[in-house]
């Protein structure tokens, strides 16, 4: 019963059923042969150091849309002799689970691998998800989950304890383009567009190649007298491609000249480029999204209050619908775009990332570790400790950073909106750090 969910047949087999997708009769062979993803696979990608070590954990691919995970795992399954299973979470319940693991095991018991891919894997609960670990665990299946959703939202940390997440990237116009050159290699012709329509079509594919060999597939079996232009091409597949001018401005093109427009404090062209992408039709929940990483990445703490109109604006959004709620999205890239700029805790996020990864795992000096038994008060946790409210000025100065680690400074507040107060704190706290001495 089972095995009603594996792969079966080759390309030459499926051929004999019927005509195929274009995209399923260009699915890559070997990984070699797979387009983008190069940080993956190339000599040096992740992935591809894995196989050449002869280790391959359980894994989870977290990316959008048709940019290869099926096709990867269906490879990786043959490269390292393993048996490869498909199954949907949307589709799949306990009872065909069971099925797959128990002929999982047999195949086990019998000298076979199997490389099981669960598509959609956060769909499953968390009662859905602890089922997979004990067979990751004896080596019955070596799991690689697809998903477009963040992993450590979507997925318990007892699996992803057991498995390595590698995230997968929108296929670049570069790759789109070589994926076409390869589409029409295949249909032995050139599409009748025209090389702007040909522009136009990567950018409607949106770094989705599914997405785009489905576009080609209708573009090539029509017959028209002359190449179709970009306008033509657009109203034939009833595709908004505003966002595609004749300059070849693509969806980051536009998103980045907002994103830039905010951070140089103008709001008619914030204004300009963001009505540009509603108008080629782009996602309002998208700039949503992008709008309020630009508060926490480019306001900051110049003006907390920034990143809360932010969200607000995003849930009148998601209340309202379109177009009334994007009025309040609006308003947000207004009050960005004059808001004070500061990245200054973005800037010391990133360096304190940086330190934490350089310093590995130094423990936190004991004096503010907690001593709940009699052993670890004789080993000197929370020995002489400090409680800052009981200080003067309810600052102690005592040292927080691990006692082999000299003091770091990360934040850097500017002398811009609320950031200008931070800062008269931080050089408060500083002087009496010192006024004190080391502790």
């Amino acid at each position: 019963m089972a095995d009603l969910f594996d792969s079966t047949g080759g390309p030459e087999e499926r051929a004999e059923r019927g005509p195929r997708p274009l995209a399923d009769r260009l699915r890559p062979k070997r990984l070699s042969e797979v387009i983008g993803q190069g940080h993956l696979l190339g000599p040096e990608g992740s992935l591809r150091v894995m196989l050449d070590g002869g280790s391959l954990p359980s894994l989870v691919f977290w990316g959008p849309p048709g940019v290869g995970k099926t096709t990867i795992a269906r490879l990786l399954a043959q490269e390292t002799d393993l048996h490869f299973v498909q199954i949907s979470a949307i589709f799949t319940g306990v009872p065909e689970l069971r099925k797959v693991f128990e002929a999982a095991r047999h195949r086990h018991a019998n000298g076979q691998g199997t490389l099981l891919f669960v598509d959609e894997i956060h769909r499953f609960n968390k009662a859905q998800q602890d089922g997979f670990l004990p067979h990751m665990e004896d080596g019955t299946i070596l799991l690689v989950g697809a998903t477009t959703e963040n992993p450590s939202f979507e997925l318990n940390a007892a699996l992803l304890s057991r498995a390595q997440v590698l995230v997968l990237e929108r296929l670049s116009e570069e790759d789109l383009t070589a994926l076409l050159d390869r589409a029409e290699a295949e249909l032995d012709r050139k599409l009748p567009i025209t090389e702007e329509a040909r522009h136009s079509l990567i950018g409607m594919a949106d770094g989705d190649g599914r997405a785009l060999l489905n576009l080609v597939e209708q573009v090539a079996a029509w017959e028209t007298p002359a190449p179709l232009d970009a306008g033509a091409l657009a109203h034939r597949l009833q595709r908004r491609a505003a966002q595609y001018d004749k300059s070849g401005e693509g969806h980051y093109n536009l998103i980045s000249a907002l994103h830039k427009s905010v951070r140089g404090s103008d709001p008619d062209a914030a204004l300009y480029w963001f009505a540009r992408m509603l108008e080629g039709g782009e996602d309002p929940r998208f700039l949503a999204r992008r709008i309020t990483r630009m508060s926490v990445e480019d306001i900051g703490l110049a003006d907390p209050q920034a990143n809360r109109l932010c969200l607000d604006a995003w849930a009148t959004y998601e209340r309202l619908g379109s177009p009334e709620g994007e009025l309040a999205l609006a308003q947000a890239v207004i009050y960005l775009a004059l808001a004070p700029k500061s990245n200054a805790a973005y800037v010391a996020y990133k360096g304190a990332r940086a330190s934490a990864k350089s310093t590995g795992s130094l423990p936190p000096p004991k004096h503010i570790l907690n001593a709940p038994t009699k052993m670890m008060k004789e080993q000197g946790y929370g020995a002489g400790y400090d409680y800052d409210h009981d200080a003067e000025d309810g600052f102690s100065g005592q040292n927080y950073f691990p006692e082999r680690m000299s003091r770091a400074h990360f934040y850097e507040p500017v002398e811009r909106g609320f950031e200008r107060d931070l800062k008269k704190r931080l050089e408060w706290f500083e002087g009496l750090r010192k006024k004190r001495g080391p502790k």
